[in-house]
């Protein structure tokens, strides 16, 4: 990728890893690093491991063997809340919106790891709080404007066509100000038009706020053209990681994707 950006030093450093249910492996012995502003595909067949990769990186899963280390911080006792509150944020493979709840609200709740005040003092809408509500809808107002769903903000997020769907899960993690965004499968679905348009606003995100990304996508051709450097999972374990010239040309890749459709 020809940019400006300045991809850093490593910020996310998985070792060892091995996650396992009952006795199927879902991970078994895997290491490999996040660097500061780049955006790092994770990809591989179906079953691979890739959302449960996502899941130890954000505390959903706690692996069995290995460390993560975060802002050269060795992480213990990692759950969802604390993975937030540390600057970390997550799109799911299948929408977790409400659907029920405008476009808006949604996004609304992405700030919740922000918020302040009380609950009876948000309740009761009283002066600081009430201050923190408007500071908040403003910060979410700028993701709405940066994402380009303005004409949609006061709609019910079940009446959207899909692909507008995924983009307000976007703008939902988003507001969170998040410095580091994992991203399950976020064109999954997709016509070729939304995919263009997604693959717009993560190099934006990307490039504009200095977000590092992690993403899982099945479409080689956006892997080799938004990624910096991309890991290759198989059945649980590490197969390939490099630069996208490096995946694309190792054999051990190449075999793994032979006869199926990705």
């Amino acid at each position: 990728m020809a940019d400006t950006r300045q991809i850093g030093d490593v910020i996310l450093d998985l070792q060892n890893i091995s996650l396992a249910f009952g006795g199927v492996k879902a991970l078994t012995d895997i290491s490999f690093n996040v660097r500061q502003h780049e955006i790092r595909a994770i990809i591989g067949p179906n079953g691979a491991g890739k959302s449960s990769m996502l899941n130890v990186i954000n505390g959903v899963y706690h692996p069995q063997h290995g460390n993560i280390v975060f802002h050269g911080e060795k992480r213990r006792e990692m759950n969802p809340t604390k993975a937030a509150r540390q600057g970390i944020a997550r799109t799911f493979q299948n929408i977790a919106l409400f659907k029920g709840m405008t476009v808006l609200d949604n996004i609304m709740t992405g700030r919740n790891t922000k918020m302040r005040s009380s609950v009876l003092a948000n309740a009761l809408w009283w002066g600081p709080a009430r201050n923190e509500e408007v500071a908040h809808r403003a910060k979410v107002e700028q993701v709405i404007d940066f994402l380009e769903i303005q004409h949609i903000r006061k709609t019910p997020v079940g009446r959207l066509p899909y692909g507008l769907q995924k983009r307000v899960e976007l703008a939902r993690a988003l507001a969170a100000e998040p410095s580091m965004l994992l991203l399950d499968e976020p064109m999954a679905g997709m016509n070729v038009e939304e995919k263009q348009d997604m693959c717009r606003f993560i190099l934006d995100v990307n490039d504009q706020f200095g977000t590092t990304i992690v993403l899982i996508e099945h479409d080689m051709g956006v892997v080799m053209d938004i990624s910096d450097r991309v890991v290759v999972l198989d059945y649980g374990k590490k197969i390939g990681d490099g630069t996208p010239d490096e995946v694309k040309n190792n054999p051990e890749v190449i075999k793994a994707y032979l006869g199926t459709t990705h």
